[in-house]
């Protein structure tokens, strides 16, 4: 899978580069069956929302993934950039099984009235 990674407000540091990777780049097992059909890439976004706030929700984290002509999103605001990234990963593997559920559901049908 191909992971892009845009910065605003905030220095991309090899350790945060890594980070992403390894976090975005474990969701190809699960997208593997569609990888078929075109490569899956992602785009990352990260972000400081705020330049002169020290507490709250200061770092943005936000990912595309694209998936056999579908776009699976997911977007978090917290307070430390890894937690963002972490529920960002979090959300787009819910999005996948959703997907996943889906694409059944269209092959299921047909299954069956073959079957009949």
């Amino acid at each position: 899978m191909q992971i892009d990674i845009k910065t605003n407000k905030l220095d991309l540091t090899p350790a945060i580069t890594q980070y992403i990777e390894d976090k975005i780049g474990s969701l190809d097992k699960f997208i593997t069956r569609f990888e078929g059909y075109g490569e899956a890439k992602a785009t990352v976004e990260i972000a400081r929302t705020t330049a002169h706030h020290q507490h709250g929700d200061v770092y943005y984290a936000e990912a595309n993934l694209y998936v056999n002509g579908t776009v699976l999103r997911a977007e978090q605001t917290e307070e430390d950039i890894r937690a963002a990234i972490d529920k960002v990963k979090d959300i787009l593997k819910m999005e996948i099984q959703k997907y996943k559920e889906k694409a059944e559901a269209k092959r299921l049908p047909e299954k069956k009235s073959s079957e009949e």
